[in-house]
């Protein structure tokens, strides 16, 4: 559903007092916020520091990175002699901060240069990893400790401070000749990069006004009084208004009746928290004492157990004003029940950062995927070179990795994200000794985290919890027969006629359609054919290796529900999915409330594609594999659905779809949802390069401009609220071309809160877009 797309000016309001929302802040001031301003690393990287920068291609190359005094930002340069320019990343942009070679790029093409002097940032999103080696171990350490620091003092930050950052930036890269002050010129490019279209007149008669001196002129407090005017929120200052009354303060009962409004079960005390945490107290940035008896005012206001506008507003700003149920950021559902009754974030060709024909395999791909809360990777091993078995697209121009390397990096990261068990789903096409040279690396590096035995007591006709298989992880791939004995250890499934026959190969058959038209299309590739014999030989080394995720052809849904087996898998296309869905939906959910399913991507889709995986989960299938490396609409869901819950990876699935075959499962109530979009905040420009472009935003809200405004009311009727995302999409409207995307936020249903919310927006890569907001009043009724 569209929320229209022109937005209702808000009105011109009369000139207040100085309030203290937002303004910008002088250089250094944001350091002395984070207490940082004589700290020894923070010095180093403010003087900056010679690091050479280490890529595949090219040797090494020496620029001079700097840490800016807004201390959010690095700027360095980047390119040629002859034409360089000057490149800049954000702190808050980085994930995590690693020493050594413990990077793919270090390991590979930096082991020359000492351990000591690199360090690897790895960014949030698509980002690259930047590796870098410092000139000497100091410096390197300055770094690294200096960057650690400021990620934490930056994420710590409330949404105001945050939108201080923001503007003081904008402020900077603004001032053009580096004075601290902005002509009324300076002042118009800062609004394009904003994102604010506003009439010159308007602009110049607020410029005017601001300019006390006269000198045209904006500097100091002269300019933190026009970026303040600019940062107001009437919608807030009426919701304010309503519950205050005429004397604008906000008593600790008013709040509290604020609150239950919101949905929230208030008491006094519970009001009074609120006011001691989000009023204000901060004396700092009042270092000349401008703010005189405001500062007063505040602190006054604080100890009555009152609350102005700039705490009222802070509050809305803060995770307790998020739209998200800040409880489900924990993991609160039970973990006790059979994996078959969860969803699991799954991912497919996990190895590949871009398309599945040329693009690069890695074993970083492994760690974005896990960092990302996924719990089941894929591995496709192919025969290796001097008897090591490797993983990436077979028979395609992707490039290889050893699975030797995949396995260390999975023992590495497998339980920083989440405790709960991880699953390696093998598509083997290795020959029988390096199987077993497969099986010989996940035991010698995984160790006891590996599951080879079932669990002790463990009813056979029942799968175990993620609670009992906590830091463990299971292998997903063929088993042999208990009773099966060969000699020669040559062991054979099925006949290639019956096995061609089955359902779960046809992932395999896709991929070989695929590989066959890229070898059409590259006829001087050498390839190497696969042996349909090796397919259907698993070394008794490797089968050991699986206990609970047996992959087996699927039997049909009569004989599976006949005879279920809990500790096997069956893998569906998406195409196939699809089909018994239509066919037999119901039936298809009973047997995933037995045991696991997994659906992955049509192999013909070159481009890597994702298709919608609503409907999967509608059936109950938990394995739901995605591409984790193609960003968009159904990578947006998959993080929406594994949003709550801590982001552990695991969400129980509702009643109606974890009941045994018979069982009676309450019927889920119907749900009236209500959404009003009010405005949106502080939006991102699509393009610096334009620069008198400006975002014309559209919201859409699915349920499967600076501070415009709407007003506009949003109703849907939802049959399954357990299993229903809420999507919210901002979009550049383009009346003669496709719109643009700008921003969106995508969360369960049953994670959302009602009231006045704000939704923090998110890019295409899942990256956030702070301080870019909506501000929505949500109101769900029960039919």
């Amino acid at each position: 559903m569209i929320c229209g797309r022109k937005a209702r000016p808000a009105a011109e309001q009369p000139r207040s007092p100085p309030d203290g929302s937002g303004g910008p802040r002088r250089a250094g001031r944001a350091l002395k916020k984070m207490g940082l301003t004589e700290d020894e690393d923070v010095q180093r990287m403010l003087r900056g520091s010679m690091l050479r920068k280490v890529k595949s291609r090219g040797g090494p190359r020496e620029r001079l990175f700097r840490l800016q005094e807004d201390g959010a930002t690095v700027c360095f340069e980047r390119g040629s002699r002859r034409s360089r320019s000057r490149q800049s990343f954000s702190v808050t942009h980085i994930e995590g901060v690693r020493e050594g070679h413990q990077s793919e790029g270090l390991r590979k093409h930096g082991a020359a240069f000492p351990a000591g002097l690199c360090f690897t940032l790895v960014f949030r999103g698509k980002r690259k990893n930047l590796d870098l080696v410092a000139r000497g171990e100091e410096d390197a350490r300055h770094w690294v400790q200096g960057l650690t620091k400021l990620m934490g003092q930056l994420q710590a930050m409330s949404q105001w401070e945050k939108l201080d950052h923001w503007i003081h930036g904008v402020l900077q890269r603004a001032d053009r000749d580096k004075d601290n002050k902005m002509s009324f010129r300076e002042v118009k490019s800062m609004l394009r990069m904003i994102n604010i279209h506003m009439d010159d007149g308007y602009a110049y008669k607020l410029f005017k006004e601001c300019d006390r001196s006269g000198d045209e002129r904006l500097e100091g407090r002269e300019l933190e009084e026009f970026c303040r005017r600019l940062l107001r929120r009437p919608e807030l200052e009426e919701l304010f208004g309503r519950y205050s009354g005429e004397d604008h303060v906000l008593s600790a009962e008013e709040l509290r009746d604020f609150l239950r409004d919101q949905g929230e079960d208030a008491s006094l005390r519970q009001a009074r928290a609120v006011i001691h945490t989000h009023e204000l107290n901060d004396t700092g940035g009042d270092e000349d004492g401008q703010l005189g008896g405001m500062v007063e005012w505040w602190m006054l206001a604080r100890q009555q157990d009152l609350m102005m506008l700039d705490g009222f507003m802070m509050y809305l700003l803060s995770p307790a004003g998020d739209i998200f149920n800040q409880e489900h950021a924990r993991v609160h559902q039970d973990m006790g029940q059979p994996l078959c009754h969860y969803f699991i974030s799954s991912s497919h060709n996990t190895y590949l950062t871009r398309h599945q024909l040329g693009g690069t395999s890695s074993t970083e791909a492994y760690v974005r995927a896990l960092m990302a809360g996924c719990r089941c990777v894929e591995l496709d091993c192919w025969e290796g070179s001097d008897g090591e078995p490797v993983v990436y697209h077979g028979h395609t121009l992707t490039s290889k990795i050893l699975f030797r390397d995949v396995i260390e990096t999975i023992r590495d990261y497998a339980f920083k994200q989440s405790p709960y068990p991880v699953i390696l789903s093998l598509e083997n096409h290795c020959g029988l000794e390096q199987q077993a040279t497969m099986a010989r690396h996940m035991k010698a590096i995984l160790g006891d985290m590996l599951l080879t035995q079932p669990l002790e007591g463990q009813d056979p006709h029942s799968l175990p919890s993620p609670e009992q298989l906590k830091g463990k992880i299971l292998v997903k791939g063929k088993k042999l027969p208990e009773s099966w004995h060969r000699p020669q250890g040559v062991t054979s499934l099925q006949d290639p006629e019956e096995e061609e026959e089955e359902e779960e190969e046809e992932e395999e058959e896709e991929k070989l359609q695929e590989r066959s038209r890229w070898q059409s299309l590259q006829p001087l590739q050498e390839v190497k054919p696969v042996q349909a014999k090796e397919a259907l030989q698993v070394a008794p080394e490797l089968s050991a290796m699986v206990v609970y995720c047996q992959a087996v052809p699927f039997p049909g849904l009569a004989q599976a529900l006949r005879h279920p087996q809990p500790c096997q898998v069956s893998s569906f296309s998406e195409r196939k999915a699809r089909k018994l869905i239509k066919e037999a939906g119901p039936a298809l959910a009973q047997y995933n409330a037995r045991q696991l399913s997994r659906v992955y991507p049509g192999g013909l889709k070159m481009d890597s594609s994702n298709y919608d995986p609503q409907e999967m989960w509608n059936a109950g299938c938990q394995l739901v594999a995605l591409n984790f490396q193609t960003p968009g609409y159904e990578m947006d869901l998959n993080a929406g659905r594994f949003l709550g819950n801590g982001c552990c990876g695991y969400v129980l699935k509702p009643p109606s779809l974890r009941n045994p075959p018979g069982d009676a499962s309450p019927a889920s109530p119907h749900l009236a949802l209500h959404i009003r979009v009010i405005t949106a905040q502080q939006l991102p420009k699509l393009s610096r390069e334009t620069g008198s472009s400006i975002v014309d935003p559209l919201v859409r809200v699915e349920i499967h401009g600076f501070n415009p405004r709407w007003e506009e009311t949003l109703s849907f009727q939802v049959r399954a609220p357990e299993l229903a995302l809420l999507r919210f999409v901002v979009e550049d409207h383009d009346s003669t071309s496709c719109n643009d995307f700008v921003g969106q936020f995508t969360l369960p249903l049953a994670s959302v809160r009602e009231g006045y919310r704000h939704i923090h927006l998110l890019s295409k890569d899942g990256t956030s877009l702070s301080p870019a907001t909506l501000f929505v009043h949500v109101r769900c009724k029960r039919l």
